[in-house]
């Protein structure tokens, strides 16, 4: 291993890794008893949507070059109310208790713009969709909706807060939909406890987190331990907005679509993966827009799947973080690759700090979680191959799949205060593969063409092309 300030291909990264278990429900048939208790991390971003105002939303994208079939979708949406996206958080009445799934109280009418727009205002009206009025506990939880194009093709939106599912559960879930499969469980009736069952139930829960709390704890002293030898202090941030000058921003947004084979073959000539070569363009795209620490690294966060059969969690993922040299990940990607591969086998015998501190949640002050934030922090999340029905929400393929994520309500002083943003999004869907970037840096200036045109340059410097959204 490569100290930090080496400018070599082959292994200058440095990785701490975690690992999440599975709940399993007892017995996945309608009318029997399954435990409803949110897991830590469901918890942790629907009391960070609280504490903040900003309920992070993912953002499901169909794009069809012909008109779409209504009655398709109806039949689509009415499956979605029957499927595993139908359910919603219901708080404790304990202050420090545990939140439960229970099932939805109806959702939102399926929308069918009718006036037409041109192809060209179809990035806007998604970003108006992102902004629709979503709560995760008192409904709607989701909304689809679809606009016709001048042209004669058309655009599909599906929306739900990211608390309620990641972007493989929502793949599986509206694959499901597609297929007419209704959502195996038979979730609570909301208020269904009596006031003094519920708090009895969720004191037992509290108590029976308590060894998971003290772990919380230990871990939180570790980690902030180990923060003050983390490698490369992060370079400094410019001056705040003065106070009164903050105001609610849309974070750029900016989606592409390569080729699948082309994107597999330019993988395999630079000695890499698909997740790889992701991982290295967000490296190399986070060095073009200055997130880098003083040494000239990036901090990468890589997502990994560890959703199972039976797994009724909303976000079911673990987290390698590596500290990534960007200099010559467009020629080579080796290094990456042997280290991702690495962590991966290595996860399983560590234990997971972050993971372990997500039990705190809800004992914390809910002021705090509003200090949270990453200030280096890039993320480079690879969904894999699409399930194939999740691209055929009328029951025909569309021609382009995407998902986005929005921070709908996020300001300028939040933006600082948590360092700037960039996400980074990938999946196979109908020989594409989708590269959505969302990306924020304080002090500035930020827009979605300033994106596009980065994303562009990019993608140029691995020799690849692309189709924006």
């Amino acid at each position: 291993m490569f100290g930090p300030n080496a400018r070599t291909c082959e292994a200058n990264l440095i990785f701490v890794v975690g690992q999440q278990a599975a709940p399993k429900a007892d017995n996945k048939k309608y009318g029997t008893n399954v435990d409803n208790v949110l897991d830590p991390l469901d918890q942790a971003m629907f009391e960070f949507g609280r504490a903040t105002g900003v309920n992070v939303v993912v953002q499901a994208v169909w794009l069809y070059d012909r008109a779409i079939d209504i009655d398709g979708l109806r039949q689509f949406h009415k499956s979605l109310q029957r499927g595993r996206l139908s359910r919603r958080i219901e708080r404790s009445p304990l202050r420090f208790g545990r939140h439960r799934w229970v099932s939805a109280n109806g959702s939102s009418d399926l929308e069918i713009v009718a006036s037409a727009r041109p192809r060209e205002e179809f990035d806007a009206w998604l970003n108006e969709q992102a902004n629709i009025l979503l709560d995760p506990e008192r409904g709607p939880v989701w909304h689809l909706a679809a606009l016709p194009f001048t042209d004669g093709g058309a655009g599909v939106s599906l929306v739900i807060p990211h608390c309620v599912t990641d972007g493989l559960g929502l793949f599986e879930g509206l694959a499901d939909a597609a297929r007419g499969r209704d959502d195996p469980i038979a979730w609570p009736a909301g208020r269904s406890r009596r006031r003094w069952q519920a708090m009895r139930e969720d004191a037992r829960q509290t108590a029976r987190d308590a060894r998971a709390i003290g772990h919380g704890i230990a871990s939180a002293v570790r980690l902030a331990r180990r923060s003050r030898g983390s490698p490369g202090p992060a370079r400094p941030l410019p001056a705040p907005p003065p106070v009164g000058a903050d105001e609610p921003i849309a974070i750029p947004l900016a989606t592409v679509f390569v080729g699948a084979d082309e994107w597999e073959q330019r993988a395999h000539a630079l000695g890499g993966s698909s997740t790889a070569l992701l991982a290295g363009l967000t490296a190399h795209l986070a060095r073009q827009r200055g997130r880098v620490t003083v040494d000239g690294l990036v901090a990468l966060r890589i997502p990994f799947n560890q959703r199972t059969a039976g797994d009724t969690r909303g976000n079911a993922v673990s987290n390698v973080d590596v500290m990534v040299d960007p200099a010559c990940v467009t020629t080579d990607l080796r290094g990456i690759r042997a280290t991702i591969k690495q962590a991966l086998v290595d996860h399983r015998e560590l234990p997971d700090e972050e993971r372990a501190m997500l039990s705190l949640i809800p004992v914390l002050p809910k002021r705090l979680l509003k200090l949270a934030g990453n200030p280096t922090g890039v993320v480079s999340t690879s969904l894999g191959a699409v399930p194939p029905a999740a691209t055929r929400p009328d029951g025909t393929d569309a021609d382009y799949l995407a998902m986005r994520m929005h921070y709908p309500g996020v300001t300028t002083a939040m933006m600082h205060r948590f360092g700037g943003v960039q996400i980074v999004g990938s999946g196979t869907a109908n020989r594409h593969v989708f590269v959505t970037v969302l990306g924020y840096q304080p002090g500035q200036h930020n827009s979605n063409d300033g994106l596009r045109h980065d994303l562009s340059s990019a993608l140029k410097d691995f020799s690849l092309t692309g189709t924006f959204l």
